[in-house]
């Protein structure tokens, strides 16, 4: 399941760049709308949802060590260390594995050089491990939200993540970026990742990854309708690296910054009453006639074999800050004032959901 870049071979930057930048350019030509915001006649709008599950979220975490480890880091990087000393028990169980694609190709603009270490893809959720070293201290925030991405040359239409840094030392980082693709995704693909800098460096990378292989699916189709709003758990998946819950909801209205299905999370809890930890996993939505849609698939730690039933709790999170940008026909921007603290709580039941060993 690993696979590793040959670091003497020639990297086809020209090739590569001129690939991603169509791959995305195409993307935006295809796609009538932008994340969280659909088209309305000729106008656009783009929304910035402030929940646990925000989109592509700065999350930025400061680790200290001692000068003669941040000395040690900030040599070229071992392979597989990023996801290997992660918190995340699903990166460290990918990494123990072997379970993930090594990459360990380096590419240096400006006194910057960016390593892409690692990726897993497990479920539609692809997970990329970054070490990056500087001849100068950078911002916290220099590679401001993290990568941009094609699969096989294109964007697709629904996707969601979170880009995390754990500050080494002044100038060395690593770095976590989580993408969970809300369509239907090929067994294995060519990755395309840009990262942009604060002084306008751009580092590209292309590389084919592989899906892990032994995911279950349990089918759900668990639905009820609180309040107006309609809630559908589709699925569950499992893997050595984790768990994932797929839902759709809709509700019978037609202003984002008052839907609320794009802020549903999960308890989960096991048999004995041991909480399972969520990871991650955003929303996209989208406008149909006099409704808000949204699809999303919401990611936890993965359980052992010990667990033989979950309980899971669907939850509403109700956001304490944000607003957004409209774009009209000509592409001028407004700025939306935030009215999410308008949102009306909601209580879903609980239901249960037997994890079958046969299966795993």
């Amino acid at each position: 399941m690993k696979k590793s870049h040959d670091p003497f071979e020639k990297f086809p930057q020209d090739q590569v760049r001129s690939a991603i930048r169509s791959g995305i350019v195409q993307a935006k030509e295809q796609l009538d709308t932008p994340r969280f915001g659909m088209t309305n006649g000729k106008r656009k709008i783009i929304y910035a949802l402030s929940s646990v599950a925000a989109v592509f979220g700065i999350l930025v975490g400061s680790s200290y060590y001692s000068p003669a480890l941040a000395s040690s880091l900030s040599q070229i990087p071992i392979i597989g260390s990023v996801f290997g000393s992660s918190d995340l028990i699903g990166l460290q169980q990918a990494q123990k594995n072997g379970l993930t694609n090594e990459i360990g190709e380096t590419q240096t603009v400006n006194g910057i050089s960016v390593t892409l270490d690692e990726i897993l893809y497990d479920q539609n959720n692809i997970t990329i491990g970054l070490f990056i070293e500087s001849d100068k201290e950078l911002d916290k925030f220099y590679f401001g939200a993290g990568m941009d991405f094609t699969i096989n040359g294109k964007n697709p239409a629904g996707a969601t993540g979170s880009y995390g840094q754990d500050l080494l030392s002044a100038t060395t980082r690593t770095a976590i970026q989580e993408i969970n693709v809300t369509e239907e995704m090929p067994e294995e693909f060519e990755l395309g990742l840009m990262l942009r800098g604060e002084n306008g460096e751009t580092w590209y990378f292309s590389t084919p990854v592989e899906k892990i292989t032994d995911i279950h699916k349990i089918h759900v189709q668990h639905s009820q309708t609180v309040d107006g709003l309609n809630l559908t758990v589709t699925e569950m998946s499992f893997s050595e690296t984790g768990i994932s819950i797929a839902y759709m909801s809709s509700e019978e209205e037609t202003d984002f910054e008052l839907s609320r299905g794009g802020n549903i999370e999960f308890l989960v809890v096991d048999q004995d009453g041991n909480e399972i930890t969520g990871r991650s996993g955003g929303a996209t939505g989208e406008r149909v006639k006099d409704r808000i849609e949204f699809k999303s698939s919401k990611q936890f730690d993965p359980v052992d074999s010990n667990v033989t039933e979950l309980t899971i709790t669907p939850y509403l999170v109700i956001p304490s800050d944000g607003g957004g940008v409209e774009i009209d026909e000509n592409g001028k921007e407004k700025e939306l004032e935030f009215r999410g603290d308008s949102i009306q709580p909601v209580e879903f039941d609980s239901f249960k959901v037997k994890i079958p060993h046969k299966k795993r």
